[in-house]
């Protein structure tokens, strides 16, 4: 009869609602989960390196000793074991190659030009913006120091992460590897100019102040050669101190190679500026 009431719905079948949605009939209600994202493997962060370093190793394990920090060892006496020998030899490979690539890029530039580039480019600060612009610093391998402690060290040993990476190329690869990378890196930071260095007498000045000293006295020595082209020998003298002397065609050439010498008789570094 048309007065009769209609049939009522069936009930959906969760197993059927399943197999169309794909998943559990529940799932509409469920809020969804979210999807964590998995940190690459060992040997995939390992290949992301090696891309942005321009190397593909024969040894991985060069590679993983160039970015592990002292702190992320087992034991301090295993010192070995970080990047530390690989920096000492990856700073001498890298003076080598800057200074081949500037003999041959400015074949008019005397030794004094030659000695300043190479100071500049080789500094760790250069190495550092290096580093960073490969983007080496997320691959350091630090211990438990913090958050805050962990970035600070990043970035206080990103130049001598630098120069570990180009020791372990040289090892893995030879001269011409190492060549490879530096020029990639540098030839571009080569061609800029020359960053002025400071002063020795200002470094020397400085020094002496922090060790209590009074300021250097400079004695002309000597003055040779004839009128229009005069030699001079200076000594600078500092109380406790064997005189260190320099000789110039003027008197503050002479004054400047003098605090030279003695900056560098005491192992100061900074004043390059003769």
């Amino acid at each position: 009869m048309s007065g009769d009431p209609a049939p009522a719905s069936p009930t959906p079948d969760p197993a059927a609602v399943a197999s169309i949605d794909g998943g559990d009939a529940t799932s509409a209600t469920k809020p969804a989960k979210k999807k964590v994202a998995r940190r690459p493997s060992a040997k995939a962060a390992a290949k992301i390196i090696e891309q942005r370093i321009g190397h593909s190793f024969a040894d991985p394990a060069l590679l993983a000793t160039a970015f592990t920090h002292v702190s992320a060892l087992k034991s301090a006496r295993s010192r070995a074991d970080s990047y530390q020998r690989l920096e000492f030899l990856g700073d001498h490979v890298l003076g080598l190659i800057v200074s081949d690539m500037l003999y041959r890029a400015f074949p008019k530039a005397d030794e004094g030009e030659l000695s300043k580039r190479l100071a500049d480019l080789v500094r760790r600060e250069a190495c550092a913006d290096v580093a960073k612009s490969l983007g080496l610093d997320e691959a350091i391998k630090l211990g438990s120091v913090g958050a805050g402690a962990g970035a600070r060290l990043r970035h206080s040993v990103l130049g001598d992460i630098c120069e570990a990476v180009i020791g372990a190329v040289f090892l893995d690869g030879g001269y011409a590897a190492a060549a490879a990378f530096v020029e990639r890196n540098w030839t571009e930071r080569m061609r800029k100019p020359v960053r002025p260095l400071r002063d020795p007498k200002t470094v020397l000045q400085e020094w002496a102040q922090g060790k209590g000293l009074p300021t250097p006295v400079y004695r002309e020595v000597e003055r040779t050669g004839p009128h229009h082209d005069p030699q001079f020998r200076v000594a600078v003298e500092l109380p406790g101190m064997a005189p260190a002397e320099g000789v110039g065609g003027s008197k503050r050439a002479a004054e400047k190679l003098a605090a030279t010498a003695l900056l560098k008789r005491e192992g100061v570094t900074g004043g390059n500026d003769a």
